[in-house]
C-alpha cells in the first residue's frame, strides 16, 4: 500500500489532493490521506472536499481524513501545499509520520521550501516542485478553480528516479497534467518569477490582473519587478527563456481578468501574507548578489507596514 499525505487543503493542495483522493478512493494500492484541521476537518470529513471548477462541481473523499499522527500512520509520500510561513510548524506536527523512506515534494510559492524542509529532514528526500494554477479557497472544504491553467512540474537532481517516476504514474493516473522534469530548479524559479511579480504587483498597486494588464502604470511596475528579479536569476546561473516577460505576461492574458494573486486576496482580508518568501527574499537575493531591487525595495517597504498594522 502506498500511502500520500496532502498538508495544506488550500487551491494547491485541495485541487490536486482532491484529484488523487478521487481516482483512488476505491483502490487498494494507494491510499490519500488529508492532513486538516480546524473547520476544514470538520468539513471534510463529515461532507468531503468540494472542488468547483468552470464547467464542474465534484465532492471527494479521501480514505482518511486527520490531524492526528496516530491516525495518519506513516507516509510514503508527502505532498506538502500550506502557506510559507506555516512550513516549520505544520511539519513540525506531524514529524511522526514522516519515516526516513518519506519522499517529500512542497508545492508552495517561493523557492526556499526544499532548503527549510531539509533543515528539519536532513535524511529525507526532498523533491523541487511548483504548479500553476489560479485555485482558492471559497470556504473550509470547498476549493474554486478559475482559469485553465493546472500544470504541476516536480523533480530532483539527487532523489531516486524510480520513486519519482512512481510519483509521476500516479499523478498522470490521477488525471493530473503533471511533468518529471530534469532541469526542475529552471522551472522552479520561473514559476518564482511569475508568483513573485504578480504577488508583489497586485499588493503594492491594489490591483487585479485585469488593471494591471490594462493600465500603463500597472505594465510599467510589473515589468519593473521582473527587470529585477530576471536579473537576479542571470547572476545565479539560471537558465530562464530569453523572452520570460513576454512569456509571464501572456500567462496573465489566458487567465480572467477579476483575479488576482493569493497574497494580494490574503491582503485585502486582512489575513497574514506571504511576504517573506515572494517579496522580501527577492530583496536578500539582490543584496547577495549585488543586484539593485529598488522595485521590490519599494513593496517591500510598503507592505511590511501594512503587514505589522493587520495582524
Amino acid at each position: 500500500m502506498v500511502r500520500i499525505g496532502i498538508l495544506g487543503l488550500g487551491g494547491v493542495g485541495g485541487f490536486f489532493g482532491g484529484l488523487l483522493a478521487e481516482a483512488y478512493f476505491k483502490s487498494d494500492e494507494i491510499e490519500v490521506i488529508f492532513i486538516a484541521r480546524g473547520e476544514t476537518f470538520n468539513v471534510v470529513s463529515k461532507s468531503g472536499l468540494k472542488i468547483i471548477t468552470n464547467d464542474s462541481e465534484r465532492i471527494v473523499f479521501p480514505k482518511v481524513v486527520s490531524n492526528d499522527p496516530v491516525v495518519i500512520g506513516k507516509l510514503d509520500y508527502l505532498i506538502c501545499a500550506t502557506k510559507t510561513y506555516d512550513i516549520e510548524e505544520s511539519l513540525t506536527d506531524i514529524k511522526k509520520c514522516i519515516t526516513k523512506n518519506t519522499v517529500i515534494l512542497p508545492l508552495y510559492n517561493g523557492v526556499d521550501a526544499p532548503e527549510r524542509i531539509s533543515t528539519l529532514f536532513p535524511d529525507n528526500e526532498v523533491l523541487q516542485g511548483c504548479v500553476y494554477i489560479f485555485s482558492m479557497i471559497e470556504s473550509p472544504g470547498v476549493i474554486n478553480n478559475v482559469g485553465t491553467l493546472q500544470k504541476l512540474f516536480f523533480g530532483s537532481e539527487t532523489a531516486s528516479i524510480d520513486k519519482m517516476k512512481a510519483l509521476q504514474t500516479i499523478f498522470k493516473n490521477a488525471s493530473i497534467d503533471s511533468h518529471l522534469v530534469d532541469n526542475i530548479e529552471d522551472t522552479v524559479w520561473e514559476k518564482f518569477v511569475f508568483i513573485s511579480v504578480l504577488a508583489s504587483a497586485t499588493c503594492y498597486l491594489d490591483y487585479n490582473i485585469g488593471e494591471i494588464l490594462e493600465s500603463q502604470t500597472g505594465r510599467n511596475f510589473y515589468v519593473s519587478l521582473m527587470n529585477e528579479i530576471t536579473m537576479i536569476a542571470a547572476v545565479k546561473g539560471l537558465k530562464l527563456p530569453d523572452d520570460i516577460i513576454m512569456q509571464t505576461i501572456l500567462k496573465l492574458e489566458k487567465t480572467p481578468r477579476d483575479a488576482t494573486s493569493s497574497m494580494h486576496r490574503d491582503l485585502l482580508a486582512g489575513r497574514k501574507i506571504e511576504l517573506a518568501s515572494l517579496t522580501e527574499f527577492v530583496v536578500n537575493e539582490g543584496l547577495k548578489y549585488e543586484v539593485e531591487t529598488p522595485t521590490y525595495q519599494l513593496v517591500l517597504d510598503k507592505l511590511a507596514d501594512k503587514n505589522k498594522a493587520e495582524i
